[in-house]
């Protein structure tokens, strides 16, 4: 019995070690060539050693270094064999091969962002790029990006094995480089963050939400324009409520969370950011990027902790003007929510029937039958809003989310 709960709490270290260390440890690992590939055969290597030998060594106290290490002595003697096979006559003494830099474990923001910036390499085909980032810097686990972006998990997974392949040769950029990579590295982040993780476990969305705010901020620091600041300020906004989406385990939407759950210091670091952001903004009549006016809609929510209101009518004007920028389904059924806050479910009814008839994919966004069954039932038609409900219950697969909309369909009475 002992045993089997050594081989546990074996299993569990390293398991916590993948789950939360894997982007950061394999970005230690790449930063110096860029291999992403060799890379993450020397840390596979690192943790089938664990395995091997925690069980009767012990859990280290610092796992992550012992790994990082094991994972690097890996490399340094590929880096010897190839050095020793392409440059060293057959009659020759061995001679020693430099080592790869080591920074220590825990100085990971710049080797993060570097392999970042690597993934964005216009050898990479444009549509594989933020998967391939999610993957490498961040640790997602290949079949969790598939479903998240509705591909086959076996198509992924070869869209990412030969994206690596392509940029096994790039350098690392140097910064004046990294302005024309920046667009997908902020889309990967964001998605780290934004994307319906369908399927993983709570623990793997905490880790990854910690991620991405962690590398947004880095990226702030290292490139703080306009869109890189409003992306840090959108995630702060949104990371700062984390707390209040769910009590014991109850979805709670945003307009009914407690504000008092919300992390003040955050959301304060999200305005400073935004307003250096918007400091920063074109001038007029030019439009705020993505990220700031997302950013802006999210200050605006956040504002109801100090006034206890939200101001809708700014809402609609702030998400008009997203719909310029970033015409998306999901910025569409958004700004049908508000309208219909505003001017009456009616008008909200009426933006989602256009969305309908303008856009074939509609039929199956959840978000949007969630919004067309609460704007039916504040309209009065019990009926429709009824099968709105059902509707939008079939299409997640999150149980809090299910509760929660068959509880706003039993709240408006029977059929």
């Amino acid at each position: 019995m002992d045993a089997l709960i050594e081989h546990d709490d074996v299993r569990a270290a390293a398991d916590a070690a993948a789950r939360t260390s894997y982007g950061r440890l394999l970005a230690l690992l790449a930063a110096r060539d860029g291999d992403i590939q060799r890379a993450e055969d020397a840390l596979a290597e690192a943790f089938e050693r664990a395995l091997r030998h925690w069980p009767d060594d012990g859990v280290p106290n610092n796992p992550d270094g012992w790994l990082l290490t094991v994972a690097r002595n890996r490399l340094r003697d590929l880096y010897r064999s190839a050095a020793l096979r392409t440059t060293t006559p057959a009659d020759a003494a061995p001679e020693p091969v430099a080592a790869p830099e080591e920074p220590g474990p825990d100085a990971i923001g710049d080797h993060r962002l570097e392999l970042l910036f690597v993934c964005a390499h216009p050898a990479v085909e444009a549509g594989i790029r933020t998967p391939l980032m999610l993957q490498t810097v961040l640790g997602v686990e290949a079949r969790d990006i598939a479903a998240a972006f509705a591909v086959p998990a076996p198509t992924m997974a070869q869209r990412l094995v030969r994206a690596k392949r392509r940029i096994r040769d790039a350098r690392i950029p140097g910064r004046d480089e990294m302005p024309d990579r920046l667009p997908p590295v902020l889309e990967a982040v964001y998605g780290a963050y934004a994307i319906d993780w369908r399927g993983a476990a709570p623990e793997v969305r905490g880790s990854l939400t910690g991620d991405a705010l962690t590398l947004a901020l880095l990226l702030a620091h290292l490139l703080p324009e306009p869109e890189v600041l409003g992306l840090a300020a959108l995630l702060c906004f949104s990371v700062a409520r984390a707390d209040a989406r769910g009590t014991d385990g109850a979805f709670v939407p945003l307009d009914e969370q407690d504000v008092t759950r919300w992390d003040a210091a955050l959301i304060e670091r999200g305005e400073a950011l935004l307003r250096r952001a918007l400091a920063g903004a074109a001038a007029p009549p030019d439009l705020p990027g993505r990220f700031r006016l997302e950013a802006a809609v999210q200050s605006v929510h956040c504002a109801r902790a100090r006034t206890g209101r939200t101001d809708w009518p700014a809402l609609l004007t702030l998400h008009r003007a997203l719909l310029r920028v970033a015409p998306t389904l999901g910025g569409r059924v958004a700004l049908a929510a508000v309208l219909g806050r505003v001017d009456g479910p009616e008008a909200g009814l009426a933006e989602l029937d256009e969305i309908a008839a303008s856009d074939a994919a509609s039929g199956r966004f959840q978000p949007l039958w969630a919004t067309r069954a609460h704007l039916l039932a504040e309209a009065g038609s019990v009926d429709a809003a009824h099968a709105a409900y059902a509707k939008a219950r079939s299409l997640t697969t999150d149980p809090a989310l299910r509760t929660f909309l068959g509880n706003r369909a039993a709240a408006i009475g029977p059929p």
